[in-house]
């Protein structure tokens, strides 16, 4: 069944890749212009997501390891189900390396690229195969806790930046009026809220409040109920490990949410490429170079900002196009600049999508 799944998710990921490539808002001769344009500077724009993905790996193992600290009560029925039937039974829980972490990092976001509305393919992935290395109880939650660090992360991310953009105004360097500043206070509300919400969730957990808020939407109120009752057990076990972490076991939370938040300033790096290929390097040296960065941080964080805030279309696809065009605008870059860092980032996204469902098919193990 699990290898059923398996090869389904492949196929699926081969399918978007295809639509995507001939849904491009480009011909492929000019498609094929911006990448020679590019040049030998695609090799940093993409190799830095090797490091981006590796920040991303570590976080997710400190989320295991905290997870699996945490002890399912003996009557659970869930703890005797993996007790009698699991295939790791006699196996040390949470033996997970490094690289299938890493692997399985690339191929979920892969999928999460790929598919409509992101996590849809890219997180049922994870526990499916992570679930071959520790519990599903143990898998579904450290998926659903690194999800949350993920969006949590996102949030922390656009705030940050809002006082960036004031640090880099109040010394003349971006330009500050009354509609910027009722932006950054929109924006300020919004994490603020968010926070909150995030508060909530890994204080009480998430999955029970989650499943219940679907069943508020039209023609789901009865998949709801039934869901939960036939799950509630598990359901609320999850939830336990989730408010768990955050509670027992703040290293490992702080160290997830830090690494994490590390990872989008190391991935502000490929639009500084990008920028240094335009030959804007804030007028050379390190003090210039380390500007443009700090520009960098800035259009990554708008841009993101309005992909996340419409997360039904593979790849976010027009909306990015979008954030890039708005957010290199803001930095005093032309219409020509920000559209050819948007069509390069596509190109990014589209090799590591590859490479991500082609890793699906190496290093499989069997339940």
């Amino acid at each position: 069944m699990k290898w059923n799944w398996n090869n389904f998710f492949f196929l699926l990921g081969l399918v978007c890749v295809v639509v995507m490539l001939f849904t491009f808002d480009v011909s492929f001769v000019e498609l094929w212009g911006h990448i020679c344009r590019a040049g030998y500077w695609l090799i940093p724009i993409v190799g830095i997501w090797i490091v981006v993905y590796g920040i991303n790996a570590l976080a997710w193992m400190a989320v295991i390891d905290g997870v699996k600290q945490q002890k399912t009560p003996s009557d659970s029925p869930l703890k005797r189900e993996d007790n009698e039937a699991s295939p790791l039974r006699g196996r040390v829980e949470g033996s997970v390396s490094f690289w299938r972490i890493y692997k399985l990092t690339i191929t979920g976001y892969a999928l999460n690229y790929a598919t409509p509305v992101g996590g849809l393919g890219g997180e049922p992935y994870r526990i499916m195969e992570l679930s071959k290395d520790i519990s599903k109880q143990h898998a579904t939650s450290s998926v659903i806790l690194y999800a949350m660090f993920h969006v949590f992360a996102h949030f922390w991310f656009w705030f940050t930046s809002v006082f960036l953009y004031l640090a880099l105004a109040l010394a003349g360097d971006l330009p500050f009026d009354a509609t910027v500043g009722t932006v950054l206070a929109v924006i300020v509300v919004f994490c603020l809220i968010a926070f909150y919400l995030f508060y909530r969730g890994y204080k009480y957990g998430l999955v029970v409040r989650l499943i219940r808020w679907i069943g508020h939407l039209p023609g789901l109120g009865g998949w709801s109920g039934r869901f939960l009752e036939a799950h509630a057990e598990a359901l609320h076990n999850v939830d336990r490990q989730i408010a768990a972490l955050h509670q027992q076991n703040r290293r490992n939370f702080y160290t997830a949410l830090g690494l994490e938040y590390l990872s989008r300033i190391v991935q502000s790096a490929e639009v500084l490429f990008m920028l240094l290929l335009f030959g804007i390097d804030g007028g050379g040296g390190f003090d210039g170079i380390t500007l443009t960065f700090l520009h960098s941080i800035l259009i990554v964080s708008l841009t993101t900002l309005l992909s996340n805030l419409i997360g039904f279309l593979p790849m976010q696809l027009g909306v990015q196009e979008g954030g890039f065009a708005v957010s290199t605008a803001a930095m005093g870059l032309s219409v020509e600049q920000g559209f050819f860092v948007s069509i390069i980032c596509r190109v990014r996204e589209i090799i590591w999508i590859f490479i991500g469902i082609m890793l699906m098919r190496v290093g499989n193990r069997k339940a």
